[in-house]
């Protein structure tokens, strides 16, 4: 068993290091965007197609959960500080968890459920029916065409999706706190303000890039090693959800103990 952990923990350092040689290959050879001829190129528009995909679809379930997050933590905040007379400061517990664990983790869950689903389920598709295979014959990297995109993607659109959620789950706090307790607006707001640090935001806003890294490398290389059929494909996905999500969280506490 620790064998195999550790052999796929290899591959997929493999996996990282190719796509890393890729990734500064593409800078050198302007792959991206052409220098001398200033518009974008294939691999340009596959990275906007996914930026589309990772962040505007995201949104809606993202507003839902963030919204009903920091109601909750709303409601238990003002509850457990009213013990100690202390509920004006349910909007420094609220900004605080948001900004920092609540907000990042919401958007690695989602997006390891929409985007890192998606990507291990198409990739373990062509694998199956040898689409793969095709790529490599028409001398087409399989990890630049369809790792590369998505990894780019993911790395641009978490923070902006963090940005988001916080703003939202801060807003869900505050109909709690302010509109349903009748905690004075001007105090919960200058409580909130007088607590938290920018240093708060930006570390949570450098989990959320790790994460979607993860996301991604993880997902993609569970797509790669799905076996043949459609089982293979089904299990290749589900693989790839909860092994992202429990890598996401252990990677939580060794970044929550650096940046902070």
């Amino acid at each position: 068993m620790l064998s195999y952990f550790f052999e796929e923990l290899g591959r997929v350092f493999i996996l990282t290091k190719s796509l890393f040689i890729i990734f500064i290959k593409s800078i050198i050879e302007q792959r991206f965007i052409r220098i001398k001829r200033p518009f974008f190129t294939p691999t340009t528009h596959r990275i906007i197609s996914h930026l589309v995909d990772v962040g505007v679809n995201t949104l809606p379930i993202l507003f839902i959960v963030s919204s009903f997050f920091g109601m909750v933590l709303g409601y238990l905040g003002y509850n457990q500080f009213k013990r100690i007379e202390m509920e004006v400061y349910t909007g420094a517990l609220v900004g605080a968890s948001m900004l920092t664990e609540v907000g990042p983790v919401i958007v690695a869950v989602l997006v390891a459920g929409r985007i890192g689903a998606k990507a291990a389920s198409t990739i373990s598709s062509m694998k199956t029916t040898q689409q793969i295979d095709a790529l490599e014959t028409l001398a087409v990297n399989p990890l630049e065409y369809l790792v590369l995109p998505r990894l780019i993607a993911t790395a641009i659109m978490m923070p902006i999706l963090g940005i988001f959620a916080d703003i939202i789950g801060i807003i869900g706090g505050y109909i709690v706190g302010v509109v349903m307790f009748d905690i004075k607006s001007g105090l919960y707001i200058t409580k909130m303000i007088d607590f938290l640090k920018v240093s708060d935001l930006t570390s949570g806003l450098i989990k959320t890039i790790f994460f979607g890294i993860i996301i991604i490398i993880v997902s993609c290389y569970k797509g790669f090693r799905a076996k043949e059929g459609a089982i293979g494909v089904g299990e290749a996905t589900t693989s790839a959800v909860v092994v992202s999500i429990a890598t996401v969280l252990v990677f939580d506490y060794f970044l929550t103990v650096i940046l902070f």
